[in-house]
């Protein structure tokens, strides 16, 4: 193609209208087959902006309702309408929330789902949309002469210039989606102003001998890696106030400047920074203009409903072997029971927050001990029970208000909570038995028997030892038949929590919740009725040291 044909293509390209049907905002329908320069200019490509892309595609899930925010559980009623809000007025947000409120969650949700993909020039740093080249320098460039700037303003990279000057019309083309276009910055006290807006870069300096404030000796920061999509800022407050100040003229005017170099550089990006509820109060922790320009500030929250809190448990944990585990859903909600508890404790620091990982983690613990007592050693599924429940005790993390913050006293608390948690399970369960089934139970109890409880006892008659549970229910002939009740209550809380787990799109890779025939699951079933039973108004049973269960008498 000569000069004159380039020249006349990319006066087109610029001057008319888009060929193409858009599938989302600046997005054609076949942009997958769309490669190189040429692709793009014979199609009159034209890119949308970051704020039109995110408003777009939202109000089109909506439309469509779909949930543009996948994994975020819980927020439906209050959260969720106020980030939609913001993002139609196209501002930039600030979420207020303590620890595991999923801000940094939801800051990649819209990255992941509300930003278009869009075309750069391969391997650019700086997400070079070739299009916004103007249209002499685009000419220029094609036809491999040099590019003149008179306008202070950066609009592709050196290299990018490079690359169109050496493949002309054949320069690579990569669509990127917008997760590849987030970057996450948690606010540190060694976080620099360079690393915001970038910095002079010595190596290339040395490699290419150029001068030091020559745009080619310029190495981007993150504002600048994030164009054309989201820089989430964890813990915003915790950047002192010259470094706050590098993000004003961002959020007031759309560009910045290093200092270091005579550009103006316009990253059409979208802010999102996070505050601890303590610092966002603090006068002085955010700058009164930053706080100002960041025009949405929304308050988050821990999950209020206990299935929410259980969902966001199974949505979270970290499982090596799903497939061989039953984890009963009492058990489940006993863990995000205990967490809410710590929640309204007079003891606990509530300004510090008990973060959902909390949950998440204990539940992971609690597996684990299942797996290392029962599952490893004898080849049985790993079925946690309220016998295992100490090992959580590594994995519930508080801060005391009240009470010096020890060791002791954090876990005195935190036996405490456990107590009432499976207090409260227990009797929900345990209110299906009927009168004089508890009669009936209180005599078996009441002929000198008693039921021995143990992690380390396997719930199967085929073990060697004689105190396994099984073997131990042929005494008690009540107790064998309300397991069989209680199994079916659970089953039906096992297919409404199915439901919730298939409508939140969370993949459990396998991992079951109930099993009737597995005897390690019935004995976890036989542990929960156990505890009900002592719990009632009027116990029958207790139980004493080393998890002997007997007649109150």
């Amino acid at each position: 193609m000569n000069f004159k044909d380039i020249e006349k293509m990319v006066l087109d390209s610029y001057n008319s209208d888009p060929t193409y049907n858009e599938i989302f905002p600046g997005v054609p329908q076949n942009y997958k087959e769309i490669k190189t320069l040429q692709d793009l200019l014979e199609i009159n490509y034209k890119h949308a902006k970051v704020d039109d892309q995110i408003r777009g595609n939202l109000i089109t899930l909506l439309k469509k309702g779909i949930n543009p925010y996948r994994g975020i559980i819980g927020y439906d009623d209050d959260i969720i309408p106020s980030i939609n809000r913001g993002i139609l007025a196209g501002h930039d947000l600030l979420l207020v929330g303590q620890i595991g409120q999923a801000k940094t969650k939801l800051s990649e949700a819209i990255s992941n789902n509300l930003l278009s993909p869009i075309p750069i020039i391969r391997k650019s740093l700086t997400n070079d949309i070739p299009t916004t080249i103007r249209v002499e320098h685009m000419i220029s460039l094609l036809e491999d002469k040099e590019v003149t700037h008179y306008s202070p303003t950066f609009t592709v990279s050196k290299e990018t210039e490079e690359n169109i000057r050496n493949n002309g019309l054949d320069t690579r083309i990569d669509w990127i989606n917008g997760s590849e276009r987030y970057r996450y910055i948690l606010a540190t006290p060694d976080i620099s102003v360079k690393d915001l807006v970038g910095q002079i870069d010595a190596i290339k300096i040395a490699k290419k001998g150029v001068e030091i404030y020559n745009i080619e000796s310029y190495s981007p920061g993150q504002l600048l890696q994030a164009r054309h999509g989201i820089l989430c800022i964890d813990e915003l407050p915790v950047l002192d106030p010259r470094k706050q100040v590098a993000l004003l003229s961002v959020l007031q005017e759309g560009k910045f400047t290093t200092g270091s170099y005579p550009v103006y550089f316009e990253p059409d990006l979208k802010i999102i920074a996070t505050s601890n509820p303590i610092d966002y109060t603090h006068s002085g922790k955010i700058i009164e203009p930053l706080f100002d320009r960041l025009r949405s500030h929304i308050e988050t929250r821990y999950p209020v409903k206990i299935i929410d809190e259980m969902l966001i448990m199974i949505q979270e944990i970290k499982l090596s072997d799903p497939k061989n585990i039953i984890l009963p859903i009492f058990v489940l909600k006993t863990l995000a029971k205990i967490t809410q508890l710590a929640r309204t404790n007079s003891d606990i620091n509530q300004d510090k927050g008990v973060s959902v990982r909390m949950s998440v983690h204990s539940t992971e613990a609690i597996i684990s001990e299942a797996e290392r007592v029962r599952s490893l050693t004898y080849n049985v599924k790993a079925v946690p029970r309220f016998s295992d429940i100490n090992s959580i005790h590594q994995t519930s993390k508080f801060e005391l208000s009240e009470l010096d913050d020890n060791k002791q006293n954090r876990l005195e608390i935190l036996n405490k909570l456990i107590s009432e948690a499976i207090n409260t399970t227990a009797r929900e369960y345990i209110q299906n038995i009927k009168s004089e089934e508890i009669v009936l139970l209180k005599n078996e109890f009441g002929k000198n028997k008693k039921f021995i409880v143990s992690q380390n006892l396997l719930g199967d008659d085929t073990s060697n030892s004689p105190d396994n549970y099984e073997t131990q229910l042929k005494n008690f002939p009540t107790l064998k038949k309300i397991i069989d009740r209680i199994i079916e209550i659970d089953e039906k809380e096992k297919d409404v929590f199915i439901e919730n787990i298939e409508y939140n799109r969370i993949d459990i890779n396998g991992l079951s919740f109930t099993n009737k025939q597995d005897k390690e699951y019935r004995a976890s079933i036989v542990e929960l009725i156990l505890e009900g039973l002592r719990n009632l108004d009027n116990p029958i049973i207790d139980r004493r040291e080393k998890g002997i269960y007997e007649n109150t008498h």
